[in-house]
């Protein structure tokens, strides 16, 4: 009997998340009757399992792309290409950009051998390595800070205090979803630092795929107000880029 208390407990709490869009460890004890550790022993089994992401006091969904089998890994990673050399060409030489962690910006790496008298700022190791290994030589700047496991990125208020005595042209981010009315959105409950890095720089550049458009995410990340660019690929429709452009934000649409 326990055994199965426990399979329908969790299919319960699978069913709330796919419901609500995630949830809370409080709420969950309370709504099933049974304590908060066994709700966080819950939590952590279906994480084991790749059934959804915990954060902090609860859990989120697992993001789209860890979970979609429909297309292959190929054809993901030329549109990472395709955005990754558009953003390359709307910076210039001697800028001094910052780089947040991400596999889409990670991709803007290799497009940057051609440009001169780079500064980049970032809070990611595997961003700083690739950095490392360009022939032009950029000048590295890191931003230290608290190890994020579930980022693998430095966060935290040591972050934000180096990125504030910096000012930069441009940031590149990512995201894990675009709310059409409010902005780009995230699974991340880390918020302060892309916030920090969106105002230490004059312009914002978002890389994201147009399949992230309408993703349901509890997380706002930055509001369309800090946005200066947002650079997808041609999957995005006609409606939904008028819809962006009218918050004043510019749209890029890679091609090959």
């Amino acid at each position: 009997m326990p055994k199965r208390n426990t399979l329908q407990r969790r299919h319960s709490i699978l069913e709330t998340l796919n419901l609500e869009g995630q949830v809370q460890v409080d709420a969950l004890a309370k709504a099933l009757d049974t304590s908060e550790v066994t709700i966080r022993k819950d939590l952590a089994e279906l994480e084991r399992s790749g059934l959804l992401l915990r954060r902090y006091g609860g859990a989120v969904p697992l993001p789209a792309e860890l979970t979609d089998n429909s297309q292959s890994k190929e054809e993901v990673s030329e549109r990472k290409q395709m955005i990754a050399r558009a953003a390359a060409a709307v910076i210039r030489d001697h800028n001094r950009i910052i780089i947040d962690f991400g596999t889409t910006t990670a991709a803007l790496i290799p497009q940057l051998q051609s440009k001169r008298g780079l500064v980049v700022m970032t809070n990611s190791l595997a961003v700083a390595h690739a950095i490392r290994e360009l022939e032009n030589e950029p000048t590295l700047l890191m931003s230290g800070g608290t190890w994020d496991t579930h980022s693998e990125s430095f966060q935290g208020q040591i972050a934000e205090q180096v990125i504030r005595s910096y000012d930069f042209d441009q940031l590149f981010i990512g995201c894990d979803g675009i709310d059409l009315e409010r902005g780009t959105t995230t699974f991340n409950e880390l918020l302060g630092l892309s916030r920090v890095m969106a105002e230490a720089a004059r312009e914002v550049v978002v890389m994201a795929e147009a399949d992230k458009v309408g993703r349901r995410i509890p997380n706002l990340e930055l509001p369309w107000s800090s946005v200066s660019v947002l650079i997808t690929d041609d999957r995005l429709s006609s409606e939904q880029q008028q819809q962006i452009e009218q918050q004043g934000v510019r749209v890029i649409i890679a091609t090959t």
